[in-house]
């Protein structure tokens, strides 16, 4: 037997040992429950043999029987609760069969080289991430009889994997994901997993908001009791998935291991890419009411310009040449639109259909219905706010006429009139941002319950993992500033909103970017000094006197 043997077989026995301590300690929890109740049954027994007779034994019997009855019936509601507890399932997009029989077809040979039951289902969530579910309780069913829970669990792929990754990297990566379905397969395993999930569900259920009185206090208890075995189980749970992580990790050594230690760092450039792209590129797309519907075929262009920029990551884009992962499924476009969608609901709150506000944009749209929207969104927004400010314009003969010569001259004024300008700013996002419709779980799909992918995810208000945390009065400040003066070049320098894979929205100047727009900005900004940005448009031919155009 190799030591990779022998590894497994210990990793697999400490992670039962694990999963039989977390049962022992719902067996310790059933005793406490029974054993007032077992007390009154001895003390019954006694006194029916003529043992422990009197008043005194008598009160004590009907007390402790009374005791009894109440533990029980507490209990009993309890465990009536935790049951009825609905885990949270990740939001994914799930992929049938027929729209990707590759995909499959490499999963389970994947499987059978591991020797482990194959995963269920496969489903893509947009996240650089990829992972086991498990989908057994009857809330996830779908009405499915008993032998569901037997069912292996579903394996859940991230979406940017699909298109960076080439195929036999995915099969490289996923192998230790696969192989962990062997230990969700055995029965201790899967019972203890079943106990603390059931556990965690109600936790959430009891701190869950919205609930009357007499439905609310007898959720707290039982997600209080909950608590309690939760902090009894914390040790054991995490070491039993430590252990299986770590036998599934030795088995699929066998498989593409050479394979797998490139791959780990496709992983990472994967996630960086990710990253950039959702919160610098998809992020000011959605609040302008647009979200893009192909970010996974994004991501491959963000790495692409990211392995140029980086010197780190050269020879990475050598391998566009080779299959890439997204070629197992049968229709990647509709694959990729969907969790295109998905990702703008988890990250910013958007609803779950398209409409005449929240509407698809391709990426060669994104310049004009995004990037030039947003500035002159922003320049309006700025102006508005220099109104009510009552700030005089820059033009005596057309008072109506929006320059940048008008926020100029403010900013450079005495008084360090950028903190109020910054404030009013604020406090106009904020009021545009509470007139905004607020989405939650109950935008859901007209199809049929249970096709929305957040239906089973819980009552948790939409963002569920927002982006970026809220910006200050300055940041805001500058952002719009930045876009008077790009509205002020595309319309009196011939300059064009442009798309950048790594830092979003850009100016084009004569087909380049200009990238040295922040510094004059802040200068005038933070400190309120024109000459920096004076410079900048001189050299770029913007005429600050000149009439811009806004929305």
């Amino acid at each position: 037997m190799s030591g990779i043997d022998v590894g497994e077989e210990l990793g697999a026995r400490a992670a039962q040992a694990r999963a039989l301590a977390l049962l022992r300690i719902r067996s310790r929890a059933l005793a406490v429950v029974i054993t007032p109740a077992a007390v009154a049954v001895v003390l019954f027994a006694a006194g029916a043999q003529g043992h422990l007779g009197g008043p005194v034994w008598d009160g004590v019997r009907w007390a402790v029987l009374g005791v009894a009855v109440v533990v029980l019936l507490v209990a009993a509601a309890v465990a009536v609760s935790v049951a009825r507890a609905r885990p949270a399932l990740s939001p994914t997009v799930p992929v049938a069969e027929e729209g990707a029989p590759d995909l499959y077809r490499l999963v389970r040979d994947l499987a059978d080289r591991l020797g482990v039951p194959a995963p269920s289902a496969i489903a893509l969530t947009p996240d650089c991430d990829s992972w086991l579910e498990d989908r057994t309780h009857r809330a996830h069913r779908g009405g499915a009889g008993r032998e569901a829970r037997n069912t292996a669990p579903v394996l859940v792929i991230g979406s940017p994997f699909l298109w960076w990754m080439r195929v036999a990297e995915l099969r490289a990566v996923l192998a230790p994901v696969v192989a962990g379905t062997d230990s969700s397969a055995h029965p201790d395993i899967a019972a203890a997993r079943r106990f603390v999930r059931g556990l965690d569900a109600a936790v959430a259920d009891g701190s869950a908001p919205g609930r009357g009185a007499l439905r609310a206090v007898p959720a707290a208890f039982t997600g209080w009791v909950a608590r309690l075995l939760l902090r009894a189980c914390r040790e054991h749970a995490a070491e039993m998935e430590r252990c299986v992580a770590a036998t599934a990790s030795m088995r699929a050594q066998g498989v593409d291991y050479a394979l797998r230690i490139a791959a780990q760092e496709q992983v990472g450039l994967a996630y960086a890419g990710w990253d950039r792209l959702l919160t610098r590129v998809a992020l000011p797309a959605w609040r302008m009411g647009r979200w893009p519907s192909r970010l996974d075929a994004g991501v491959v262009s963000a790495l692409t310009e990211l392995s140029r920029r980086d010197r780190l990551a050269d020879g990475f884009t050598s391998r566009l040449g080779e299959r890439p992962a997204c070629d197992l499924l049968e229709e990647p476009g509709i694959a990729d639109e969907a969790t295109s969608l998905l990702a703008a609901r988890l990250f910013h709150g958007g609803p779950a259909e398209s409409g005449p506000d929240w509407a698809p944009v391709d990426w060669q749209q994104y310049p004009d219905e995004v990037v030039d929207r947003k500035w002159r969104t922003e320049a309006a927004r700025l102006h508005r706010v220099l109104d009510a400010m009552g700030v005089p314009p820059a033009s005596v003969a057309d008072p109506a006429v929006p320059t940048l010569a008008r926020v100029m001259e403010h900013l450079a004024g005495p008084g360090g009139p950028g903190e109020e300008l910054a404030a009013g700013i604020g406090a106009a996002v904020a009021r545009d941002d509470a007139q905004a419709p607020a989405p939650g779980p109950a935008q859901q799909t007209a199809s049929a319950a249970g096709a929305d992918p957040l239906d089973l995810w819980g009552p948790d208000p939409l963002p569920l993992f927002p982006l970026q945390p809220p910006r200050t009065g300055t940041e805001l400040l500058a952002d719009h500033v930045a876009a008077m003066v790009c509205c002020a070049a595309v319309d009196t320098a011939g300059a064009a909103p442009g798309l950048d894979w790594l830092d979003g929205p850009a100016l084009l100047v004569d087909g380049e970017r200009r990238a040295d727009l922040a510094v004059p900005v802040l200068s005038l900004v933070e400190d309120g000094d024109p000459d920096p940005l004076r410079s900048w448009l001189a050299e770029v031919g913007v005429r600050s006197d000149k009439p811009v155009r806004l929305v």
